[in-house]
């Protein structure tokens, strides 16, 4: 059996995980859907001092103090930053890195330097007039095309969330490129131009296996048995 941990994007939780985890736990393997600070069920902890480096320690703090080995780490969107932060802290505890419709950095990137212009204009926009100068309030799940029927609940569970993890660059050593299986799954009913640059980049390259899957944003929440089986096909 495998073991995944499973990292979130902006404005969500460990919550987005559910439904994937229950099918991965079912069939047997173990799944850490850790909340990552200042958001969800740890949104009493949103500060200005939440950052990029805070979510990368987040995540490579879980994979040091549980002693995991052997990890299929898998990062949603903005997840993408950190779990690749935290593989270049951690590469020998990493079997295989999946990115869901995420960001894929290079050293010295932020999420702002890869989200096209009119978005980040936009993104500092809303920070300047309702977010007190440091926050962003969440998109909503209609915009992130998820289906219909989940909208009302995804909404109900995303929380403000710090500019500062999007505008900190990223610092890596390069050891997470050492790291040989790695995955790209795009959402294609989501339109991003910064996760179509992904694919592009990506499709061809023997190290990575990149796929489409016909939904929003939230790949986790619309289409769950068919991305479980991507996991699990990426544990091996």
């Amino acid at each position: 059996m495998a073991t995944f941990v499973l990292v979130h994007g902006a404005w969500h939780g460990g919550w987005c995980w559910r439904r994937v985890a229950d099918r991965l736990r079912a069939a047997g393997h173990d799944v850490y859907t850790p909340t990552l600070t200042g958001l969800a069920d740890r949104s009493h902890l949103l500060s200005p001092s939440v950052r990029l480096q805070t979510h990368i320690l987040d995540v490579a703090n879980l994979l040091f103090w549980e002693d995991l080995e052997s990890v299929i780490l898998c990062g949603h969107s903005y997840g993408g930053m950190v779990i690749t932060g935290a593989a270049d802290r951690e590469a020998p505890r990493i079997k295989s890195l999946v990115y869901v419709d995420a960001f894929v950095p290079s050293d010295g990137e932020s999420a702002m330097d890869l989200r096209p212009p009119e978005r980040v204009k936009l993104a500092f926009e809303q920070v300047r007039s309702v977010g007190k100068g440091w926050w962003m309030p969440p998109t909503p799940a209609a915009s992130f095309r998820v289906n219909e029927a989940d909208q009302a609940w995804v909404d109900a569970k995303c929380t403000n969330f710090p500019m500062s993890c999007f505008t900190q660059p990223v610092r890596l050593t390069g050891a997470v490129d050492r790291i040989s299986a790695k995955y790209y799954v795009r959402a294609d009913a989501y339109k991003a131009p910064q996760f179509d640059a992904c694919v592009e980049k990506l499709s061809g390259r023997p190290d990575w296996d990149v796929r489409s899957f016909p939904c929003g944003h939230d790949i986790m929440v619309d289409m769950p048995d068919e991305f479980t089986a991507v996991l699990e096909e990426a544990g091996g």
